[in-house]
């Protein structure tokens, strides 16, 4: 049953990160791509009052909500995800893969950016998944 919500989840990230036109993506026809730390994030926290809350809320506070879900599921999925350094190892591969796959196919841009901000969003929800065992085992323990 897992596997499948992981997978509706999965499908849903596609759809949202290559196929939306209405979530800040947007059609390109050249490449772009932001290999700078931080640029990115500085911009948008400088200048959110002129961009508008609803394009800071989308690209910084969007980027981290979207990847929680993959730290959350990767634990319980596949065992080695239980480890952090796994879980954090696999969430940069995640989001570097979706990242060049905007870049190649022009649905998108590369930026390092939210490479930093999903993998944010991982280690949450990897910290959630350690949480929730935690309260699982005290309550096992105090019945």
């Amino acid at each position: 049953m897992i596997w499948i919500v992981f997978l509706i989840y999965v499908a849903c990230m596609m759809y949202f990160l290559f196929f939306s036109e209405s979530y800040g993506r947007t059609d390109i026809s050249g490449y772009r791509y932001n290999l700078k730390p931080f640029s990115e994030i500085t911009r948008y926290i400088r200048y959110h009052n002129s961009i508008g809350n609803w394009h800071f809320i989308l690209n910084i506070i969007g980027n981290v909500v979207a990847f929680v879900p993959f730290g959350l599921f990767m634990p319980v999925l596949v065992n080695s995800y239980r480890h952090f350094f796994t879980t954090f190892f696999g969430g940069i591969l995640f989001s570097l893969c979706i990242e060049t796959i905007q870049l190649v196919f022009k649905v998108g841009s590369f930026d390092i950016d939210d490479v930093l901000l999903n993998v944010c969003g991982i280690i949450i929800g990897f910290l959630l998944f350690h949480l929730f065992v935690c309260i699982r085992n005290k309550v096992i323990c105090d019945e």
